[in-house]
């Protein structure tokens, strides 16, 4: 069959099997002319389609492609002639045996010489140039980036690697002249972190800023001027590890340094992973630093860093650092488990061989695709096995681990029953962290059988996916997921929500003020074993081993946490203080008494830090508020004795300039002050009297006050008109939950430093006093002309227009002093009000009450107590 012209010339030649032909003279087109000599043009300047290589700019392929399809001839001009004269077959094959089509000579790839032409230079010519100016042109990146750069393009082939050489001269160029303790140049750790970072999947950013990591604060290099050449993200990064690297290390510096890694990790977690990237290398580098230092170190990475890493999943890097920081602190006893572990991996291995191909075989049986392999023992595992949970050498290493990985979660179930079908489990050894992932978002099965031999064998069974997130943890999220389902923004963040936990550390240290207190806490959390138990409607919770249902109601929220008065564990009453254990379904129960609290006795008992820091906080605050109270009457009982005008010298103008002169930040913090015993509260008063003009003012200011008037008495503060009986000089105080009145059954409980607190016989909160009888005591009205109590009413009321001001002005027209008011409203149109106020005369209060039900629209109103409705 014979070809057309043009169909001929576009068809790539072949080998000829018989002798060359001739070249015939033609009139080629120009080069770059018509269409195939615009697309031989586009070919030899490299727009062709092939990709760009390693080393190779974009299109080489192409051009490298020219030229083989026409060899050159002496001088670098194309021989046309050694082009085979044969036509192709059918597929591109060679048809030797096919006659030559006598048409005239299409327009060739590559023009052909003519005579006329023998001045002009050979089209073949520029194209060979460039290639050998390709060929020899020298690298521009340094050798010793190079480990890096194959690192990234293993992980992330299309990452645009421009950043890292930058990074590298910035880094390169500030570093030049520094050393070592291992003598190389300092460079030489940059490069080392980055490309640690890089083998875990880390992203050009990230790396950039482990490369610069140390400039800003071993060099000369500003950190605006970084931010200026490689933008905000990269700045961030290297400003927050720098940050972690300011703070000398010591027992308060350093629970303060952890403190800010945890701000840090809050605001982009890779600052944490380059910051236990750095201490990896230097982990590796520690033989060459002095032994007390090294000591020191390895032991803050076992306490820290090892852990965080653990949490944030990052094996790999944990085992490392284990393992090194166990070579540094007990270099005998690492020696020791290195020898016992090399005499008997033969052995082992041997027995490891045989377990794997039975499992394999079986999984092939069941058509289930899957890789089988062993698991490495590391020798701080070893050791801790040894040591702390006192097992022989023997049964520790003799224990195979054995790992499979399948492509589902439903084959790794099928796995599962295929391995219990050819082996008997051991009780108690299975664990499902795929339905129930630990807190760093490891998922995986694990078993143990009794296997060949009768030896146990201890058995893992997760997904790939499963498997990438156990060994790099966080980094996963850049490594392995794609940007839109993982949640990583353009800034390159992963959305971390999983790991509650880190949330966690960051609510403590804002609420922890002492760091030492928050570094012990943080050293409990992260070392912790873990028990999962369920919410009543079947949410799983990860709690600290050993953790008590008030830890769990803590775990659910702060409110619940400190309103719980009871709890049931899988449908049982239980005390709660009892142990939970995995799989118990918790239910708790709260109280609705305003202003309920925790007991100190929780924190006998709780082992959550979590829930520890709540229970304190609460405490504090609690004092607070009674030291507020107590100095307020303290300064009230001082100008009484004194007979001095209380209403005109604790006005409120008054007290906030006395705040502000004794550099208190408010009266209540000058309150406060009194009450906690720092100031005095005769100097209170004294300061107080001399800004009204000293005794003189306050002569005049008596005078008046004692003068007749008819005006109606307005409450004062200071008597509760409540005395212990067969006690005198008590400080008695009205407690807030009840706000017992003259007339109420009430009962005394002594507190720790604040004196005596009066509640009525029915408050909720006098139960749980009750449990300390030694603290009761008798107590009896005793109301005084200076008595005032505090009352709380409640309204319910048809939500209109002006209903708040018609009720305030009818306790206005009481001759009440409203202290605050708080209104809600519901979605059928029912206002409740709440309002609290002083008054002198508690038999008023039924008159007041009434005046209420009498507004336009008011269903009920009623006193609110500590117990139920008056």
């Amino acid at each position: 069959m014979r070809r057309s012209p043009a169909r001929w010339a576009a068809l790539p030649s072949a080998p000829s099997s018989g002798p060359p032909e001739p070249a015939r003279p033609t009139r080629s087109r120009a080069p770059g002319r018509g269409p195939e000599g615009a697309r031989d043009r586009s070919r030899a300047l490299g727009r062709g389609s092939g990709r760009p290589g390693n080393g190779r700019g974009p299109g080489s392929a192409d051009r490298l492609a020219v030229d083989s399809a026409h060899p050159a001839g002496p001088g670098g001009v194309v021989d046309q002639t050694a082009q085979s004269p044969s036509s192709v077959g059918a597929g591109g094959a060679v048809d030797a045996s096919s006659p030559q089509p006598p048409a005239p000579a299409p327009p060739a790839p590559v023009p052909a010489q003519t005579p006329g032409e023998a001045d002009a230079p050979p089209p073949g010519n520029g194209i060979r140039r460039r290639l050998a100016r390709l060929g020899t042109r020298a690298p521009t990146t340094p050798a010793a980036l190079e480990p890096l750069l194959t690192a990234v393009r293993a992980n992330h082939p299309r990452a645009d690697t421009a950043v890292l050489e930058r990074a590298y001269a910035v880094a390169e160029k500030a570093h030049r002249g520094q050393r070592r303790k291992s003598g190389d140049p300092y460079i030489t750790h940059p490069v080392a972190v980055a490309t640690i970072l890089a083998e875990l999947g880390m992203t050009p950013p990230t790396l950039a800023a482990a490369l610069l990591h140390d400039t800003v604060e071993d060099t000369g290099y500003a950190l605006a001027e970084l931010r200026r050449e490689f933008g905000d993200e990269v700045a961030d990064l290297v400003d927050g590890v720098t940050k972690l690297d300011k703070v000398t290390y010591g027992d308060a510096a350093q629970a303060e340094t952890v403190r800010k890694m945890v701000v840090a990790m809050a605001k982009d977690i890779r600052v944490l992973v380059i910051k236990l990237a750095d201490r990896l290398h230097n982990a590796r580098t520690w033989k060459f630093v002095p032994a007390a230092s090294a000591e020191k170190k390895a032991r803050e990475t076992l306490e820290i860093y090892a852990p965080l890493a653990h949490r944030l999943g990052m094996n790999t890097i944990k085992w490392e650092l284990e393992d090194l920081s166990f070579a540094t602190l007990y270099p005998r006893m690492h020696e020791e488990v290195v020898r016992l572990v090399a005499e008997r991996t033969p052995a082992r291995e041997e027995y490891l061989a045989t377990v794997r191909e039975q499992v394999s075989a079986d999984l092939r049986a069941a058509k289930i695709r899957a890789t089988v392999s062993g698991r490495p023992k590391h020798y701080y595992s070893v050791y801790q096995k040894m040591i702390v949970r006192g097992h022989d050498f023997t049964d520790i290493y003799d224990l195979v681990g054995l790992r499979v990985l399948v492509d589902t979660v439903r084959d790794c179930y099928a796995v599962l029953g295929a391995l219990h079908a050819r082996w008997n489990p051991v009780p108690g050894r299975f664990k499902d962290y795929i339905a129930m992932p630990k807190f760093n978002m490891y998922q995986s099965l694990h078993t143990t059988v009794v296997g060949p031999e009768g030896k146990a064998v201890e058995i893992q069974i997760r997904t790939h996916d499963m498997h990438r997130r156990a060994e790099y943890g966080v980094a996963a999220h850049w490594k392995y997921k794609d940007a839109a389902v993982r949640g990583v923004g353009a800034g390159g963040k992963g959305n971390l929500e999983d790991m509650s936990w880190l949330r966690q550390l960051v609510d403590w240290q804002s609420e922890t003020a002492d760091p030492g207190e928050f570094l012990d806490s943080l050293r409990f959390e992260i070392n912790a074993q873990e028990v999962f138990v369920f919410t009543p409607k079947g949410e799983v919770m990860g709690l600290p081993a050993g953790s008590t249902p008030v830890d769990f109601a803590y775990a659910v929220h702060t409110e619940v946490g400190h309103r719980t008065m009871g709890a049931r564990v899988n449908g049982r009453l239980v005390p709660l203080e009892s142990q939970l254990d995995n799989g118990d379904v918790v239910e708790i129960f709260t109280s609705r008494v305003e202003g309920a609290g925790p007991s100190r006795d929780w924190l006998t008992f709780v082992k959550s830090p979590r829930a520890r820091n709540k229970i304190r906080a609460w405490f504090s605050k609690e004092r607070r508020e009674e030291a507020v109270e107590q100095g307020k009457d303290a300064i009230a009982k001082a100008m009484r004795k004194q007979h001095l005008p209380i209403q005109r010298l604790m006005s409120h103008e008054a007290l906030v300039g006395l705040a502000n002169e004794m550099r208190y930040a408010d009266v209540s913090a000058l309150y406060a002050a009194v009450g906690e015993g720092h100031v005095s509260a005769q100097s209170v008063v004294e300061k107080l009297v001399t800004a009204l003009g000293g005794e003189e003012g306050a002569t005049e200011d008596l005078a008046e006050a004692t003068l007749p008037s008819p005006a109606v008495r307005r409450p004062r503060t200071g008597d509760p008109g409540v005395v212990v009986k067969g006690v005198d000089d008590v400080w008695v105080k009205l407690a807030r939950c009840c706000t017992p009145v003259p007339g109420d059954p009430i009962v005394g409980f002594v507190t720790r430093g604040a004196g005596v607190s009066v509640h009525r016989e029915d408050c909720g909160n006098v139960v749980g006093l009750r449990a300390e009888p030694d603290r009761i005591v008798e107590v009896e009205w005793d109301v005084s002309s200076a008595s005032v109590f505090l009352v709380q009413i409640q309204v319910e009321a048809l939500d209109r227009s002006r209903l708040l001001s018609d009720v305030t002005r009818v306790l206005s027209d009481s001759h009440v002093n409203i202290l605050s008011a708080q209104v809600t409203t519901s979605r059928d149109r029912v206002a409740l009000s709440r309002f609290t106020f002083e008054m002198a005369d508690a038999t008023h209060l039924g008159h007041v009450i009434n005046a209420v039900r009498r507004v336009d629209g008011v269903f009920d109103a009623y006193r609110v107590t500590g117990s139920r409705q008056a």
